[in-house]
């Protein structure tokens, strides 16, 4: 009988074996949960400023690279400055030092010295006198330029202008019979930047302000470049030698923050409408 339960308990135990491995524990049957990542937070990318060393915020950095790339396309070479009053930050391009015709622009710095001399007691300026100054600066008036250059001596205004930061300035021989005379002078944009920040710094408050009140309400003739309803600007505009040049120079905000001056020689390439749109878009590009 002992063999019979023998096996009897084997086949019990070899079917308990087999019912444990059919069936492996639960921990064994459940798949761990998939694991999906967490998305990865999202960064921000840079803004990408194209003149990060000129010290000029992104958006006026951008407008800078616009109006560069947009003078390079024009008839003949333009050189201007931009400066801001506030930070105190300069972009010059790089024709900016290039010699340029001043044209009409020098009779700006001719006002300053009137002013000047009158205010020091070294010439007494008459009602006359004021109405051509206006003249000057509202129509950009030759005769009146001309008068004034004569009665209070021509050489007396050129000795003067390197005083308000036109040091690179150089009268022109051989174009007329007096020497120097205001409508044959050449300078650079940077000139003309250094003289249009002497206005607004240097000069003292009453003449500025005659100064600028006439920059801001000029003649339909000067209303390109530089001016707007925002702006102040005296302009030049003359057929020279090697063809035209548009020069424009003035300010821009109701505080005069920026200050722009532009010097085009067409060269030939262009003549008076192309140097007035390219000087005008120039100054639509970096502020309206």
């Amino acid at each position: 009988m002992l063999r019979p339960i023998l096996v009897a308990c084997a086949l019990a135990l070899t079917a308990c074996g087999h019912a444990v491995s059919a069936e492996p524990p639960a921990a064994a049957r459940t798949q761990p949960p998939s694991h999906t990542p967490a998305a990865a937070p999202l960064v921000a990318t840079p803004e990408v400023c194209p003149l990060p060393d000129s010290g000029f915020e992104c958006d006026v950095q951008k407008r800078l690279k616009a109006a560069v790339d947009y003078a390079e396309t024009r008839p003949g070479s333009v050189g201007f400055v931009l400066r801001d009053r506030k930070t105190g930050a300069v972009w010059r391009n790089t024709h900016a030092g290039e010699m340029t015709w001043t044209a009409s622009t020098i009779k700006l710095a001719m006002v300053v010295n009137l002013l000047e001399r009158h205010r020091a007691g070294a010439i007494k300026l008459t009602t006359d006198d004021r109405k051509l100054m206006t003249a000057m600066l509202h129509s950009s008036d030759d005769n009146a330029a001309d008068t004034l250059w004569k009665r209070y001596g021509g050489a007396t205004f050129n000795a003067a202008f390197g005083k308000y930061g036109m040091t690179g300035l150089v009268p022109q021989r051989g174009y007329s019979s007096a020497f120097p005379y205001w409508g044959f002078e050449k300078c650079t944009a940077d000139d003309l930047d250094r003289l249009i920040n002497y206005v607004l710094d240097e000069v003292p408050a009453d003449d500025r302000d005659y100064i600028t009140g006439q920059m801001r309400q000029v003649g339909p003739e000067q209303q390109w470049g530089v001016w707007g309803p925002d702006a102040g600007a005296k302009n030049g505009w003359s057929e020279e030698d090697g063809g035209w040049v548009m020069n424009s120079v003035g300010f821009v905000g109701p505080d005069a923050r920026y200050t722009l001056a532009i010097m085009n020689n067409l060269k030939g390439e262009g003549a008076y409408d192309e140097g007035r749109a390219t000087d005008t878009e120039i100054t639509r590009i970096l502020f309206r």
